[in-house]
């Protein structure tokens, strides 16, 4: 009894600690003993991660694979549930959080240009990679998101297709709010309210997962993949930051007229460090719903944003492929000029539109910008190659900005409606002589809807 009441408090404990210092703790765990494994056997890049440590790579795994599987459930039902109870309203927040989606995969494509020209990149180009299916047009890939929204909604759900999911939600949700009982459309809530829950539940042990994650990052990777690579790396990452910083910050600016980094800064905390370990924008979907929800945004504008963005949001894709291009450009010596660079910069925003929500997924569409100058298929796939060689560190940080701007975005166009309509930010958003003025606190949730009705 007294252990069990022992496991009990201690789980309360852990419960009601900061979900972000307990990640952080799990990272320095993780990285702690991944050195200790890489001190203790040398070669480990080819001896493998030893047998007695497969456990914590396994938490990691689990915890990927968790919210890979209950990401298309979670969607599926609140989409479907908020339609059914006509309380969705693709108003003009909507068509601004769109906007703003495809507005910024542009202008990441553009700096990624200009970037690539400024600071050229050439390649070691060996041996070429394989792939089962690359897209060889933009026509193949405009063709290919259209099927994948009316896909066979059971296929969608296996492979985690969003688009189909949102399609057959919405039609699922309409249809319903038509032919559904009251008590039909309350049992509806309650399955999105119990699916949620669950996330809740897998989310709480995220430091697990990450720990897991950080471990086997660092132990088959360590700091060798810096030599060959580090200044491609550099102008990668250098983009991705300027593009959430700057471009991110600037956006934000002109929309709310206050300091964006606060809201910037927190989803990076809370959004982009799972999506950096996770790399997975389809897997953090969970993530940004659960903090969507905490910053008061409304349930019928980041259900269905949020999901749609871990699709079209793709700010790093948009941004690897036009600089890992202009790189093999560089590389073979092909001239490139500014009209032709320009389209490079919209045909990576539409062929980023493309990329698959999961770890690896740009790369795979190199080869058709790659086209665009001529380069060869079996050229192309050697770029592939060097893309996956160093995805542990570019596929990580794209998919922190792409995961992170999804959330950034969605509170962008709802806190400019709050602001017209004379409603308070959350009180992050504010400076500390402004909350004292106002008389409310950091934690101040805003005045959502919830609070305007208490205050009625």
């Amino acid at each position: 009894m007294k252990f069990a009441a022992f496991c009990k408090k201690a789980v309360k404990k852990y419960s009601s600690s900061s979900l972000i210092l307990r990640i952080l703790c799990g990272i320095i765990i993780g990285f702690i003993l991944a050195m200790i494994v890489r001190g203790l056997v040398p070669d480990i890049e080819k001896a493998g991660i030893p047998t007695n440590m497969n456990w914590l790579v396994l938490f990691g795994d689990l915890f990927v694979g968790a919210l890979k599987a209950i990401a298309p459930v979670l969607v599926f039902t609140l989409v479907s549930s908020a339609l059914a109870q006509a309380s969705s309203k693709f108003d003009k927040r909507f068509a601004n959080v769109i906007f703003l989606y495809m507005f910024t995969t542009f202008m990441a494509a553009f700096i990624a240009v200009f970037a690539s020209f400024a600071f050229p990149q050439t390649l070691v180009l060996e041996d070429a990679a394989k792939a089962d299916t690359i897209p060889q047009g933009i026509g193949e890939v405009i063709h290919n998101v259209l099927m994948n929204i009316v896909a066979n909604p059971f296929d969608a759900f296996v492979k985690a297709n969003y688009l189909g999911i949102l399609f057959w939600a919405a039609l699922f949700g309409l249809a319903m709010k038509s032919f559904a009982s009251d008590s039909g459309k309350q049992f509806m809530a309650s399955v999105a309210q119990a699916v949620s829950q669950i996330v809740r539940w897998i989310i709480n042990l995220a430091p697990f997962g990450i720990a897991g994650l950080v471990f086997k990052t660092v132990c088959t990777n360590g700091p060798a993949i810096f030599k060959n690579y580090g200044k491609l790396i550099l102008l990668l990452v250098g983009c991705m930051a300027f593009e959430s910083f700057i471009v991110n910050g600037v956006i934000a600016w002109i929309h709310l007229r206050r300091n964006p980094y606060p809201l910037i800064f927190r989803c990076l905390r809370e959004s982009g460090l799972t999506a950096f370990f996770t790399r997975s924008s389809a897997a953090n979907i969970p993530i940004n719903m659960e903090l969507c929800k905490k910053l008061g945004l409304d349930p019928d504008l980041y259900s269905v944003s949020i999901p749609l963005g871990s699709t079209i949001n793709m700010d790093g894709a948009a941004i690897t492929i036009s600089v890992m291009t202009l790189a093999a450009a560089h590389t073979l010596g092909v001239s490139v000029d500014i009209p032709t660079a320009l389209i490079l910069s919209v045909l990576s925003t539409f062929a980023a539109c493309g990329a698959s929500g999961v770890a690896g997924g740009s790369l795979l569409l190199i080869p058709m910008a790659c086209s665009l100058f001529g380069i060869s298929n079996d050229v192309a796939m050697q770029v592939v190659a060097v893309g996956f060689i160093i995805g542990v560190v570019q596929d990580s940080v794209e998919t922190m900005l792409n995961s992170s701007g999804d959330v950034i975005f969605a509170a962008i166009a709802e806190y400019r409606v709050w602001l017209k309509k004379g409603r308070r930010l959350p009180g992050f958003m504010y400076t500390a002589s402004e909350r004292r003025e106002m008389g409310i606190s950091k934690e101040f949730p805003g005045d959502t809807k919830e609070a305007m009705q208490k205050q009625a």
